[in-house]
């Protein structure tokens, strides 16, 4: 799943209804905003987007201390939109380790007290609670095996946090960058690595396990520092991950075309549907950081620059949010394009054979997919594979919806290619 962090700390954006209209015509389906701004939250209403809202890191005091808080919070910020606005999430705090005013000791406290209202208005179904932590809540991130929590963390926060969000079958949200490693270590870390490109790969000396990305590799760091404490079953989501466009001469790496082959790389990477190498079958999913460049965030030129969108709502660079192909743009480097011209869709070999059996019987059954060519006798019976059978019917359903955005994943069982696919003799149509 990719969805993005809508942020507004500008003064120039456009109308939250003109930004969802946005974000629907890239089929971006879930977004994440910083507050519970209630312009946002009505522009959502009934748009079929998803969104994961937050309580800011000033009001966890309060909603530690007083439950009547914490009751009034969700009744005005979520009961009020809830189910048109398709809240999923609620933030508490964000990277509350890092923040200067020392909210650490509230934050488990509030997301206790903002879990309970949920279960008073039977919200807690629906409704996920976590907290997003920033990469520097680990001690040890290198090798991956090696992640481990910071121990004055563990006790206080980090435990009773994961217990939540055990019993509450919730995920860790984590900001995972792996652009601040390589601009502060670009000496030792390739820069193909970081933005997954070919690279040779980077070996786990305590699993053996090969990493081809930085990316891969810190949410493993996370997962091993989740089995140190004894949470292994806790899944990860990254709630912020992004590349900046433009950075000051010290913030090595900070470029346009190195942000259009991250966020093209990492989009291409989630949508295989599979997971890290020690967590295989576990599917990522990622929030890019972020939808626009925000032209009042303070720090260095690379925080106001981190946008796929300009506010004219003008793109950066592209990134196609559902395809799988990359084809070769214009200056030569190989970054994501959205699809055009010819296209197909066809079966990832590498998923389990039990989900892609279950991808085709729904493409030739509810689907509505022409699967008479595949059957005994047919003339796309050979090769008699379920992967060539899959992709043949996945195709006919891709071009029967028009190649629309979306309808070639089959929950990461297929992927868009733009040449076209052979198995045996069998000619795939492509609609056009």
């Amino acid at each position: 799943m990719i969805g993005v962090n809508y942020g507004r700390i500008a003064n120039n954006l456009p109308s939250p209804k003109n930004v969802v209209n946005l974000v629907k015509s890239q089929g971006i389906s879930r977004i994440k905003i910083y507050d519970t701004d209630k312009n946002v939250l009505t522009a959502l209403a009934n748009s079929g987007i998803k969104v994961i809202v937050a309580l800011p890191n000033e009001l966890l005091f309060s909603a530690a201390s007083n439950q009547s808080f914490a009751d009034y919070w969700v009744q005005t910020n979520v009961t009020s939109y809830f189910p048109a606005t398709e809240i999923e999430a609620i933030a508490v705090g964000n990277e509350v380790f890092v923040d200067p005013k020392n909210t650490t000791p509230y934050l488990v406290p509030a997301m206790k007290n903002i879990h309970t209202s949920l279960v008073k208005y039977n919200l807690d179904k629906a409704i996920k609670i976590s907290s997003p932590v920033a990469l520097s809540a680990l001690a040890n991130s290198y090798p991956p095996s090696s992640g481990s929590f910071k121990p004055d963390l563990i006790e206080p926060v980090i435990r009773p946090m994961l217990d939540l969000l055990q019993h509450t079958s919730s995920y860790l949200m984590v900001n995972a960058y792996p652009f601040f490693a390589y601009s502060g270590n670009a000496d030792k870390i390739s820069l193909d690595y970081a933005l997954f490109q070919e690279n040779a790969g980077n070996i786990d000396s305590g699993t053996g396990l090969k990493y081809n990305s930085l990316f891969d590799a810190q949410v493993d760091a996370v997962y091993a520092a989740l089995s140190a404490v004894g949470f292994n079953d806790v899944k990860v989501m990254v709630t912020e991950t992004g590349w900046p466009s433009v950075g000051d001469d010290n913030e090595l790496g900070a470029s346009e075309a190195n942000a259009a082959a991250y966020n093209g790389g990492l989009v291409k990477r989630v949508l295989t549907g599979n997971g890290t190498p020690l967590r295989p079958r576990d599917p990522l999913n990622v929030y890019l950081f972020a939808l626009f460049n925000e032209n009042q965030k303070p720090g260095p030129t690379s925080e106001r620059n981190y946008g796929l969108f300009y506010p004219n709502e003008g793109r950066v660079y592209d990134v196609p949010f559902t395809s799988r192909s990359t084809p070769v743009n214009g200056n030569g480097a190989g970054v994501p394009v959205e699809q055009e011209g010819h296209t197909w869709c066809v079966s990832n070999g590498e998923m389990a054979k039990e989900k892609l059996q279950a991808a085709l019987d729904y493409a030739c059954g509810e689907g509505g997919a022409d699967c008479r060519p595949i059957q005994p006798g047919a003339t796309c019976y050979h090769p008699e594979s379920l992967e060539a059978h899959a992709s043949y019917a996945f195709n006919s359903y891709y071009q029967k919806n028009a190649r629309r955005v979306g309808t070639c994943f089959f929950g990461g069982a297929a992927h868009v290619v733009t040449q076209p696919p052979r198995f045996g003799k069998c000619e795939f149509p492509t609609g056009q």
